[in-house]
């Protein structure tokens, strides 16, 4: 039986610290030419962690786990296709290319593999990226995600798409807030939470839309059926108060990838990662420790076995 940690969260921070140590502002290029913004932080010579952001959102949500992360690794966050300061074409928009759009920004930043942690969107998108390019990923930290698309959150992002289409962002960002944040933390966070998935209004409506229909069309049924094919370490992160990607979404994940943990954090909501900020830094670099620990790069293996 698999194991299954749940931590008790305390009141949630209001501090937004800005993260330190930038190094570089660069954009990667994908296949297709369209450029993707990354950012750089942290220690270069320590071990790189890809942070993979969710529908609509832009790398800065992940501020609080970039600086927490800073002394201790090299951090590289990127905007998505579609969002913050990345290029936002017209068109359709898949996951097996958003997850080439994130190993295209790992080959401009010069790193051959790194620990990839993904929310939401960004935690199916790292799915794709540890089945396609294992060699490429450390270890798998999944967070508030699902590998299932179900009828009834269809529903919900198509309505989303729908009301951007119709009405902008700015409805949009209203209605997703009841479904990212906890009801004990939504008045006091909600004016913190700019950046973290449909909330990031600043965003094109036509590439929100594109982004929801990534979402739509994935295969979701090839994808339950590699998910067992994956070897590195993983850890699949879920708040018990998560009414977008439930604990069950979670559960299902950790059953399918054989080398899965799963962890609950008590009242934590889709954006637990802003919510729960110290709560999930401190699991997250406990895992990413043990992961490093045990981290053999490709290749190396093989030609010790010789």
């Amino acid at each position: 039986m698999k194991s299954c940690a749940i931590y008790i969260c305390g009141p949630a921070s209001n501090e937004f610290p800005l993260v330190s140590r930038l190094h570089n502002m660069p954009y990667a290029i994908a296949a297709d030419g369209i450029r993707i913004h990354f950012e750089v932080t942290g220690i270069t010579k320590r071990a790189p962690v890809l942070l993979v952001q969710g529908l609509g959102g832009e790398k800065n949500s992940w501020n609080l786990q970039r600086a927490a992360l800073a002394l201790r690794h090299r951090t590289i966050a990127f905007d998505n296709r579609g969002a913050g300061k990345s290029d936002k074409p017209r068109g359709s928009y898949d996951l097996e290319r958003m997850a080439d759009d994130a190993i295209a920004v790992l080959d401009a930043a010069g790193i051959e593999s790194a620990h990839v942690v993904g929310l939401s969107m960004g935690g199916a998108i790292s799915q794709i990226i540890a089945l396609k390019h294992p060699s490429r990923v450390r270890s798998l930290t999944l967070v508030a995600t699902a590998c299932r698309n179900h009828q009834w959150r269809v529903d919900l992002l198509q309505s989303w798409a729908d009301m951007a289409s119709k009405d902008g962002m700015k409805s949009v960002g209203k209605e997703a807030a009841r479904w990212m944040i906890g009801p004990r933390s939504f008045r006091r966070l909600l004016p913190a939470l700019g950046s973290i998935g449909p909330l990031q209004l600043f965003n094109p409506a036509n590439a929100f839309v594109s982004q929801v229909q990534a979402i739509l069309t994935t295969d979701d049924r090839s994808l339950n059926a590699e998910l067992s094919n994956i070897e590195c370490p993983t850890m699949v992160v879920v708040g018990n108060q998560d009414i977008l990607t439930p604990r069950g979404d979670a559960e299902e994940i950790a059953s399918l990838i054989p080398t899965a943990e799963l962890v609950v954090i008590s009242g934590g909501a889709h954006g637990l990662h802003i919510e729960h900020a110290s709560t999930f830094n401190r699991i997250l670099l406990e895992f990413l420790g043990r992961a490093e620990k045990v981290f053999v790069p490709h290749g190396h293996a093989v030609a010790a076995a010789v």
